[in-house]
Order: structure tokens, then sequence, then C-alpha cells
């Protein structure tokens, strides 16, 4: 046998494999195990191509779906997020900014003036300005009484 008929196959010629198996083992010098690459006919080439454009519809669909749920898990996350995010603000300043009647007192003879809470609390402390030192006749007087 020469060379360009190993190239073109050996034992085309047997229609039944396993006769075909059975006149290579017969005639070969060596059998071995081998893994390689076996070309496609023209219709396992298409067969391969159509169940490559199946799948593909298919993640596509799939992918469609987990955004449309992701989507819906982000709205649900979103006002948790957020509510922890005011949390972890509020732990870090170990305060919150709450929003209220506040009332201020001057103190003269400290030349300071305090912002006290509805619920009597000092929430600031700080030094008069000019206007808060200045009397004038319509200013209350003080008697620490309700009248």
């Amino acid at each position: 046998m020469s060379t360009t008929n190993f190239s073109r196959g050996i034992g085309k010629e047997y229609t039944d494999p396993e006769e075909r198996k059975r006149f290579l083992k017969d005639n070969a010098d060596s059998v071995v195990q081998k893994t390689y690459m076996r070309q496609f006919t023209p219709e396992e080439l298409q067969s391969h191509k159509e169940e490559l454009a199946n799948t593909s519809i298919q993640i596509n669909d799939i992918e469609q779906e987990k955004k449309l749920v992701m989507d819906g898990f982000k709205e649900q996350l979103k006002p948790l997020q957020q509510k922890q995010g005011e949390l972890i603000e509020n732990i870090r300043k170990k305060a919150t900014l709450v929003s209220g009647i506040c009332y201020c007192f001057v103190s003269e003879e400290e030349h300071m003036t305090y912002i006290i809470n509805e619920d009597g609390d000092c929430i600031e402390a700080r030094p008069c300005t000019a206007d808060e030192l200045q009397k004038t006749v319509f200013q209350p007087l003080r008697t620490g009484t309700e009248g």
C-alpha cells in the first residue's frame, strides 16, 4: 500500500462497521488509544447549528426572566438599603436628625444663648450675637412662672 492510499482511508469498502474494525485490526502494525477531532458531516454540522440557535434562544429567554426577577428584588431591597444607610449613619453619629420647636434663652451675664428643645434638653449653647444682647422695651420679663 502506498502513502496516498492511507490519506484517503482504508477499509472503506466494508460497509459493516464490525467487519471494517476487524479488517483494520488484522492489518494494522499496532492498535493505540488516541483522542482526536472527527470532522462533522454537513448534516451533523447543520444539526449543531440548529441546536446552537435553539440553545441561544433559551438562554436569552432565561436571561430576560432573570432580569425581571432581579429588578423585582432590587425594588424590594431599595427601601431596606436606604433604611440600613440611615441606621448606620445614626449609629456612627450616635444621634438622629430631628426637626421641632426649640426655645432660645439669652443669658446676658454669661453672654451665651441656649437653645432648648420641647423636652427641656439643651441642644445648643453658643455665644450671643450682638442683636441678642441689645435690650428692648418689648423684651418680656422672665419670671419663671406662666402668666
